[in-house]
């Protein structure tokens, strides 16, 4: 069965990043569409599903591979802004990271060095904080 899949999909697109976004916004219209009752809800999602295995079943893989790299491009903003939180988020549970009060860079402090003096790299200002 794994086998004729593989042939199956041989010389096809596949799943990419604008892919995986269409089913997402699909499967997020399908839940929005079980609270609110808008009749316009149900059809977005099923095409949103629908452009997305047109896709991933095409075999014009260059003209997927450019409309994939348009997403890519014109989101490169956000998922930078949510890699940065993502990043923040997971420093957390060993570092602080407090902003320096004069120039506003942030700084890495380790968790757990009680109270110590700080200075900022970038305009050499030093202020008190608990680690």
């Amino acid at each position: 069965m794994k086998e004729r899949f593989i042939r199956f999909m041989y010389g096809r697109y596949g799943i990419d990043s604008l892919g995986k976004c269409t089913i997402a916004l699909g499967l997020f219209s399908i839940l929005l569409s079980t609270f609110v009752n808008w009749r316009i809800l149900p059809l977005l999602s099923w095409a949103f599903i629908i452009i997305a295995y047109v896709r991933m079943f095409s075999k014009n893989i260059n003209k997927r591979a450019a409309e994939n790299q348009w997403y890519l491009k014109n989101t490169y903003k956000l998922r930078s802004i949510l890699a940065k939180q993502k990043n923040l988020l997971a420093q957390r549970k060993t570092h602080h990271i407090y902003t320096c009060p004069s120039c506003r860079q942030k700084i890495r402090i380790p968790r757990g060095k009680g109270k110590i003096e700080i200075r900022c790299p970038k305009c050499s200002t030093t202020f008190i904080k608990r680690s």
